[in-house]
């Protein structure tokens, strides 16, 4: 009778914890039958688009672009004849080596995407820079990024400061049940501003999310996140979010002078 009573309360538990998990996907009210997924967790009346690149450049020659993009990427950012804004530009620290990493803001979606690529091939002075930074590069990518609606937009920021970049490249189909965990996750992650932006691919990688956080050094990062944990709920989130991961990767980096978010 012992062991029919300890089968069953384990049986018990093991269907409690089914059901917790069942209901836990649904912290926020998204559907995805009723709509695409880029519409139901960004900020529709924004309407922002996001390009972010990644440029592995020659060891020898990562002063000289460095030099090259804080001479060139300011006057477009500055130009309001462009509609797009530089987010931030970094070098990486920590991850990929003699790496540089670009974002831009365009206000306005595609049309201004559009826009800003056609003026530019008329910039007789951009593509002068295109054409030196090409001699500089091993190999670059970029993609196409949407904003999650539940985290801040990234505004400029004194420093000095490290940035960590963390991307994951999810299962197919669970990005809906990752923006409903990371809603309420983002609230245990607000307390010392470390929170810059959130966002998840639309060309490009395909269900990749890239979050951006600030830290002032990394014994400051190290004490953040460790804090988190103290938060009721944050263990819950991180235990149901890590299965939708089939990749992640964090990068620490250092913001160039040219950069908004320092």
């Amino acid at each position: 009778n012992v062991c029919l009573w300890r089968l069953g309360l384990s049986a018990s538990n093991h269907r409690n914890r089914e059901d917790s998990w069942f209901k836990s996907l649904f912290v926020r009210k998204v559907d995805p039958r009723k709509d695409a997924h880029s519409h139901l967790l960004t900020k529709n009346e924004e309407s922002n688009l996001y390009k972010i690149q990644f440029h592995n450049v020659k060891p020898e020659c990562l002063d000289a672009y460095n030099q090259l993009c804080e001479e060139t990427l300011p006057s477009i950012h500055n130009d309001k004849y462009y509609p797009c804004e530089l987010v931030g530009t970094w070098n990486t620290w920590y991850g990929e080596q003699d790496q540089a990493v670009h974002m831009w803001r365009y206000r306005g979606g595609y049309p201004a995407l559009t826009e800003v690529m056609s003026k530019l091939r008329q910039n007789k002075e951009f593509m002068k820079y295109r054409e030196e930074r090409g001699k500089m590069l091993l190999s670059r990518r970029n993609q196409l990024l949407l904003e999650f609606s539940f985290w801040n937009e990234p505004i400029p920021r004194k420093g000095p400061n490290i940035y960590e970049l963390r991307s994951y490249q999810l299962r197919p189909g669970t990005m809906i049940e990752w923006g409903n965990y990371w809603a309420r996750a983002i609230g245990y992650r607000q307390h010392n501003s470390e929170a810059v932006g959130g966002f998840f691919s639309q060309i490009g990688n395909l269900y990749m999310v890239h979050h951006l956080w600030a830290y002032k050094d990394l014994e400051a990062r190290e004490a953040t996140r460790n804090a988190a944990w103290q938060h009721e709920g944050w263990d819950e989130v991180v235990y149901y979010t890590v299965p939708l991961i089939q990749h992640m990767d964090s990068r620490i980096m250092i913001p160039m002078k040219a950069s908004p978010l320092q």
